[in-house]
């Protein structure tokens, strides 16, 4: 799963650095998003089933199924809105590899869908913040998952002003802000490339203490 994430957000790093597009082509820079997109759903499928397997006690692991419906447990919901902002991804810079898009495609097909999947990935972040932290604020440098949570936190922030940057007029098809949406872009995967670093040691390390 940690490799996942920092496969996809290496690859989303690499798409928003300036001057990858001026080498690889507009194609180039489309397809290397959309394949970072596919690392991250996997990636977030894999958090999701996680979550499940985590199932409360009492309920018998046989009966736990992909998409178990869980709504008491908040660590069920943010792996699920996470694994739903994921799919938006993969439609958003799926339909970006086309050439040639009309306008209103472009805004209704790329920006929208991007859109969600931003507020997916804030309200996943939000969610998981807030059960690490058992509350909306708490100091725990200390702990592994603090500060993983934190940088997907700030992560998910970023990826959200880019979407707002990267809006895209539906008459005429201009972006807003491509420079600000590509270096929110680029903020935003190297916090999430931090985070699935940390995930690794995370694993194998023992809880702090609270």
């Amino acid at each position: 799963m940690a490799v996942l994430f920092a496969a996809g957000s290496l690859l989303f790093a690499l798409g928003s650095v300036p001057g990858y597009v001026n080498a690889v082509g507009e194609r180039g820079d489309t397809v290397t998003y959309f394949v970072g997109s596919l690392f991250f759903t996997a990636a977030a499928f894999l958090s999701y089933r996680e979550a499940v397997d985590a199932a409360p006690d009492g309920l018998n692991p046989a009966h736990r199924r992909v998409f178990t419906f869980q709504p008491g447990r908040v660590d069920w919901w943010a792996t699920a809105i996470q694994l739903l902002g994921t799919w938006y991804f993969n439609v958003s810079t799926g339909v970006a590899t086309v050439q040639n898009l009309s306008a209103t495609t472009a805004h209704q097909h790329v920006w929208r869908p991007d859109a969600i999947g931003s507020v997916c990935f804030l309200i996943s972040s939000v969610l998981a913040w807030y059960e690490v932290c058992h509350g909306w604020s708490a100091w725990r440098p200390r702990s592994w998952s603090w500060w993983i949570t934190l940088a997907n936190l700030i992560g998910s922030i970023a990826f959200g002003v880019s979407a707002a940057a990267g809006y895209i007029n539906p008459l005429t098809g201009q972006v807003h802000n491509a420079a600000r949406a590509d270096t929110q872009t680029l903020i935003g995967a190297i916090c999430f490339l931090i985070g699935a670093v940390l995930l690794m040691p995370e694993r194998t390390s023992k809880p702090a203490p609270v």
